[in-house]
């Protein structure tokens, strides 16, 4: 290990790190199982020019959370289930409320007092939650599944702690009309464009190198995508309606797998192993604040990913973590991840769980 790693390591280092500011994103799934996502404007001071979820930081006004040295800022929280709401709105224009005195539905509006709304929103000029119950309505953070939570790595300045939630706009039935739900862009303030399509489209744009997408998006995109695909029914509406219904409650079914579940994992990602132009990056990490804890991340993927500096990211794939490692590191790069983990944490049941792996045993990490 070198100095500088030492240094980086030390407990000194672990005081000068950049706070996680919480924030929230949704995958909104249309009711044609179609993911929404936001580009982000050019002269952005994150993920610029990126396509994102939407999603943003979680403000005062979304309710307490509790104090950035206790690690339960890092759990699921009503706050952040307000604060995703509340930033879907502002960013595409889509409510997700319910009606006060229908609770079954979804709250229908004008686009005229969404778009007023919206606006009064974004400035501060009224509270989303106060203006929601204005009009009738209830935020409907319910409907919210959490899907991942994601750490920033320590050595980027700016950092969050995102919560992601899954949420699933109604599908349209025969005995009733669908509700349209058209998203658009805030106007350049944060994005330029906003639109739905199936998770494999996002995909294949980013590999074409026609969109950017970084690792987060990356890998939920292409864990959906196994389950929200081009329905295979006889045409009838009925029997589409059943087709889209089977993808969403196999898609849950998958987000309540693992170990831990993936509604409760917690990811940041970091540099496993550098392999010609790409960087290989570990998911299993929760992230520095969370050293010590139960919680940890995606024992069992990986990400390749070749960098762009700020211009994003281009080649990325998600691949098994077993098909690189530990056969995959060489004995130099094995002892320096090794004694990178002891200088971090000391001797702990993780470690030698880690090193047991690494030097090719057959535990699990």
């Amino acid at each position: 290990m070198t100095s500088k790693q030492r240094e980086e390591a030390s407990p000194a280092a672990s005081k000068r790190l950049p706070k996680a500011s919480p924030s929230a994103s949704i995958l909104l799934i249309s009711p044609s199982n179609e993911i929404l996502l936001l580009r982000r404007v050019k002269k952005s001071s994150s993920f610029a020019s990126a396509h994102v979820f939407p999603g943003g930081h979680i403000d005062l006004e979304d309710g307490p959370l509790p104090p950035q040295e206790d690690n339960r800022v890092h759990e699921d929280n009503p706050a952040y289930r307000m604060g995703a709401i509340r930033e879907c709105f502002e960013e595409s224009g889509i409510l997700l409320a319910r009606s006060r005195n229908n609770p079954s539905n979804l709250l229908q509006l004008t686009k005229e007092e969404q778009d007023k709304g919206r606006h009064a929103v974004h400035k501060k000029k009224v509270g989303f939650n106060d203006w929601v119950h204005s009009h009738g309505g209830i935020p409907d953070t319910d409907s919210l599944h959490p899907f991942t939570r994601w750490l920033t790595p320590a050595n980027i300045p700016k950092r969050f702690s995102t919560q992601m939630y899954l949420y699933f706009l109604p599908l349209a039935h025969p005995s009733m009309p669908q509700m349209l739900h058209i998203p658009t862009s805030d106007g350049g303030v944060e994005h330029t464009e906003a639109e739905f399509l199936l998770a494999k489209e996002w995909l294949a744009q980013a590999q074409d190198d026609k969109i950017i997408l970084f690792p987060p998006q990356f890998l939920l995109l292409s864990l959906v995508a196994d389950f929200l695909i081009p329905p295979a029914s006889d045409g009838s509406k009925e029997s589409l309606s059943e087709d889209l219904q089977s993808q969403r409650d196999a898609l849950l079914d998958f987000v309540k797998t693992g170990d831990p579940p993936w509604g409760e994992k917690c990811i940041s990602p970091w540099p496993l192993k550098k392999e010609g132009e790409n960087l290989i990056v570990g998911l299993d990490e929760p992230g520095p604040e969370l050293e010590g804890t139960s919680r940890r991340g995606d024992l069992e993927r990986v990400i390749w990913v070749q960098f762009k500096g700020k211009e994003g990211t281009s080649g990325l794939k998600v691949g098994w973590r077993k098909d690189m490692t530990p056969e995959g590191l060489s004995d130099q790069e094995r002892e320096e991840y090794l004694e990178t983990r002891r200088m971090e944490r000391g001797r702990g049941k993780h470690d030698r769980g880690m090193e047991q792996a690494l030097r090719g045993r057959k535990e699990n990490l």
